[in-house]
């Protein structure tokens, strides 16, 4: 999961979009710093539903609809670009249900080089992805310590082949005291590491550019690292190093204000379903979100994201179904829909119910000869 196949050492600096070399000078530490998920299990469909592959061989995730957060050292450099290609909203990369954009713009760090840290870029999508799901940043330090989950598509093994199918692993938080007697050169206010003394759970290459992330109080994903560098993958004593969200988000968010387009993350708390559920034809299937921690009753407004993958979507109705059985139509069977797929999000005023309890996700197949699954689930109070 660490950088994309990164060999430091004499490495030519290629055009964005065409490879995650670094850019800037070795490393003090010198070395082959690489990152992938090394130790890792595969992710199940919709587990991690803002994660997007970089065609360059990186990871990232949607913070907007139309921006997606990588690492600086994946891109080459901040103005118009249109070859990368991002994918969304499959686990398999080869899945037919893929949604892809290409790029139109990237923003690149000024201030990121390897002896100052500050790993992070913007790529701005030609339009949204209508329904994404985005990932949330840490604000502050709360976060940095625990047991993270790290994802991606990169190398199982060091100096291993990049993967079809999105893996996850889970590595603690590595103090920063520890860290810098592996890298004296690890800058302490602006990365964060990870990883067991033992080795042997790690990111590695291609997995550079994705998000490190953990559980907030309310139970739901929140991006406190992005992949950046690490010497090989998962070498006992040798952690991986992050970006550290927290102390990066507020440059973050200001320069995704400055490149507008899409979305802009939702501010109110959100809850998410949790695996995916299966549509049987000609049956009924429900992705239950649990809230808690709401006073008083839902908004009038209630932002409700849908991923549902489905063959055959006007086969499809959809429901929001509150705790006390109040059902909320989202959207209507139609025999002459015949796209692919019902990734949205639709708003219903909810103010007459309680917010807290299990709330449900509704999906009805009426028609034969199509299934699919209920992906993911999201509300915002």
């Amino acid at each position: 999961m660490r950088r994309a196949a990164l060999v430091v050492a004499g490495a030519a600096t290629l055009a964005a979009g065409t490879a995650a070399h670094a850019s800037a000078a070795p490393p003090a530490d010198g070395g082959t710093y690489t990152p992938q998920v090394v130790g890792g299990t595969q992710a199940a469909q919709g587990e991690f539903p803002w994660m997007v592959r970089l065609s360059m061989g990186c990871g990232g995730a949607m913070y907007t609809d139309q921006l997606v957060l990588t690492a600086a050292h994946c891109v080459n450099g901040t103005g118009n670009n249109t070859s990368i290609t991002a994918t969304y909203g499959v686990v398999d990369l080869q899945s037919s249900s893929k949604v892809t954009r290409q790029s139109t713009y990237v923003y690149r760090n000024p201030g990121y080089s390897t002896s100052a840290g500050g790993d992070w870029a913007l790529i701005k999508l030609a339009s949204p992805i209508s329904g994404a799901a985005t990932l949330p940043l840490a604000t502050s330090t709360a976060y940095d310590s625990g047991t993270f989950t790290v994802i991606g598509w990169g190398a199982a093994t060091e100096g291993g082949a990049q993967q079809r199918y999105l893996l996850k692993a889970q590595v603690p938080f590595v103090d920063d005291t520890t860290c810098k007697s592996s890298y004296p050169s690890m800058k302490t206010a602006v990365e964060i590491c990870a990883g067991y003394p033992q080795g042997g759970t790690d990111t590695c290459q291609g997995d550079s550019g994705g998000p490190m992330v953990r559980r907030d109080g309310a139970g739901n994903w929140i991006q406190v690292g992005i992949v950046s560098y690490g010497q090989g993958c998962a070498r006992p004593n040798y952690p991986g190093v992050y970006a550290q969200v927290s102390a990066l988000s507020s440059a973050i968010a200001t320069q995704a204000a400055q490149l507008g387009g899409g979305t802009t993350p939702p501010t109110g708390t959100v809850f998410s379903s949790s695996g995916t559920v299966t549509i049987p034809d000609l049956g009924t299937a429900s992705a239950n979100v649990v809230v808690s921690g709401i006073s008083g009753n839902a908004p009038s407004a209630l932002s409700v994201s849908v991923d549902i993958r489905h063959t055959y979507r006007g086969d499809l109705v959809v429901d929001l179904v509150a705790p006390n059985g109040t059902a909320f139509r989202l959207k209507n069977s139609s025999s002459s829909d015949s796209a692919d797929n019902v990734i949205a999000t639709y708003t219903v005023n909810a103010s007459a119910v309680a917010a807290n309890g299990t709330w449900k996700l509704r999906a009805q197949d009426v028609y034969s000869g199509d299934t699919g699954y209920i992906a993911s689930a999201k509300l915002t109070f």
